[in-house]
Order: C-alpha cells, then sequence, then structure tokens
C-alpha cells in the first residue's frame, strides 16, 4: 500500500467527527490588538556654532573688518531605518494571538508538537501549507500555526504568503498594502523592505504583494529560489501558504525548494477524490499528514472549530 493511500485511509478513519461551528474565541480575550506606534527618530545636536573672535583694536579712524559670517547650523543626520513593524488590527480568529489560552490554541500547540514528530529526524525548516479547494481554512491554520511555533524563544519563524492569486495575510495580519513576495521577485523592491515585524507575537510576516499575471513562473523562477536561500539562514522555521494544490501548479512547482507539505482538509466537506488528486501532485515523501479542518473532538467544547492532525 503506498504512503498516500495509508494517509487517506487513515484520515477517513478520523475524518468521521461531527462539524462544528467556526472559530469563536472567548469574548473576554477578542480585544483587538492595538496597532503599535512608530518610535520617534532620535534627536541630534545641532552642530556647534563657530567661535567669533573679537577684531582686533584699531587706531584712529581706520575702518573695521566686519565679523565673518555665520556658518548655519547643519541639518540633522537621518535616522537608520527601523525595522517595518506592524500597524493594523489582528484578525480575532487568529486565537494563538489573541486566546492563547483557549482550548482552540491548544489544538494549535498539539499540531506543532505533531509536526515536529512526522519530521522524523529529519528537520523541516520550510513547510507548504495547502489544501484541495479554497474554502478549506489554509490560511487560517498556517497564521495560527506559525504564531504558535513563534511562541518557542529557540526558534525565529517567518510566515510567507505564497498564494499569489488569492492573498490573505496581510488581512488577517492588519497589514498595510506594502511591498511583498511578488515585488521582491519582479525586482520592484528589497527583501528587508517587504519583510514585516510582528513584535508581540516574535513572528515576521512575508505578504504576497502585487498580484502578478503569471503566479506559477514567479514561484519557480531562480529568484524565488535564492529568495528561499536567503530566507534560511536567517530563520528556524518557514511556513508557505499556497494555493490548493490542484488542478493549479503553483504547489507542485514550489514543492520542489520545500523540506514538507501538510495538507488542510474540511472534515465532512472536502471530497476523497480532490483529496486523492491533490496528494499525488507532490512528492508523497514530503507530506507530514493530513490536518482536519472544522473538527470537533474528545474535550473540545461546540463553541470551538478544532484543528486536528489526522494522518503521516
Amino acid at each position: 500500500m503506498s504512503r498516500i493511500q495509508e494517509i487517506l485511509k487513515k484520515a477517513e478513519r478520523d475524518g468521521s467527527v461531527h462539524r462544528t461551528r467556526p472559530i469563536v474565541p472567548d469574548r473576554a480575550n477578542t480585544a483587538v490588538a492595538q496597532a503599535l506606534v512608530e518610535p520617534e527618530p532620535p534627536l541630534v545636536d545641532p552642530a556647534p556654532l563657530p567661535r567669533v573672535e573679537p577684531p582686533p583694536p584699531h587706531i584712529g579712524f581706520a575702518p573695521v573688518a566686519p565679523p565673518p559670517a555665520v556658518a548655519p547650523a547643519a541639518e540633522p543626520a537621518a535616522p537608520i531605518a527601523a525595522p517595518r513593524h506592524a500597524h493594523g488590527h489582528i484578525d480575532p480568529r487568529l486565537v494563538a494571538a489573541i486566546a492563547p489560552q483557549s482550548v482552540a490554541a491548544e489544538q494549535y500547540r498539539l499540531l506543532r508538537t505533531r509536526v515536529t514528530r512526522a519530521e522524523n529526524g529529519r528537520p523541516c525548516r520550510t513547510i507548504i501549507v495547502t489544501s484541495p479547494n479554497k474554502g478549506d481554512g489554509k490560511s487560517l491554520t498556517a497564521a495560527n500555526l506559525a504564531l504558535t511555533m513563534a511562541h518557542d524563544p529557540q526558534h525565529r519563524v517567518l510566515l510567507l504568503d505564497a498564494d499569489l492569486r488569492r492573498p490573505s495575510q496581510h488581512t488577517l495580519f492588519g497589514l498595510a498594502d506594502t511591498p511583498g513576495l511578488s515585488d521582491v521577485l519582479m525586482g520592484g523592491a528589497a527583501l528587508e523592505e517587504a519583510l514585516v515585524m510582528i513584535p508581540d507575537h516574535r513572528l515576521t510576516v512575508l505578504p504576497a504583494g502585487l498580484v502578478p499575471t503569471q503566479p506559477a513562473e514567479l514561484l519557480g523562477s531562480s529568484g524565488m529560489r535564492r529568495v528561499l536561500e536567503t530566507l534560511r539562514t536567517r530563520f528556524d522555521r518557514i511556513l508557505i501558504d499556497m494555493p490548493p494544490a490542484a488542478p493549479l501548479a503553483d504547489v507542485p512547482i514550489a514543492s520542489t525548494m520545500a523540506d514538507g507539505v501538510l495538507m488542510i482538509v474540511r472534515a465532512g466537506v472536502t471530497p476523497k477524490p480532490d483529496i486523492e488528486r491533490a496528494l499525488i501532485s507532490v512528492d508523497g515523501a514530503k507530506v507530514l499528514g493530513l490536518v482536519l479542518n472544522d473538527a470537533g473532538g474528545p474535550g473540545v467544547p461546540d463553541r470551538y472549530a478544532g484543528y486536528r492532525y489526522a494522518a503521516g
């Protein structure tokens, strides 16, 4: 029996759970994060005025030379630009940030542990998060999982929005219209200009940027490979939010540069043939497992939506 068949059979057994309502974190914990304020640029003391010596004494009515002109004070030097920080409201569905003590947030911590175990001794620094169809919850899962991984002070975590067709991470984190991955790949911005810090949660986000006309070609370019190589030197974990795996070419192309793949499946909704097509489109050896989205489980109240690791 192939690895894909084993994953499907295990997921089918675990997928018999009842569907629940979407995530609604506790009312007391749904307060939206306040906007962060850029620090004021440091004041620079103006250059001291030159000393004006008094003219020497003169005899009679000899004319006295006028004092030398005082040079204007030099303009303060521009301070070095600080790392760009987020200035928007975080979506309340990001329970790992808004309600970290909730039962739903605990499910993401469990998922983080399962992903570590699924590595089986081979560290996966770059993990693609995808799904068979749109609406399966891949972007929310990627964002919450990235926030959960960033809680580990030993890990530098990056959330990369590589869904260049329907990007959403900039909306979830309340980011303004700023340069992103596509702008970097097309030469319109430097990588440093596109990275955004979420300092309260120790997470860095690289948004998708401008939606290009040929996303698959950009993701398969040598520029994309260079960007990932650079990011690998700076981050311990890189979660890549990507479009649905089939029939688009984006995930099969990018998966050759990644270490692992997480497939997000909506319990009781995603058809089994769609799951099969999605799994066949990627290297089966890189599939870390299926994550059942919108699935209940033991100890999870009805007011929470579960995210449960199903197979690996």
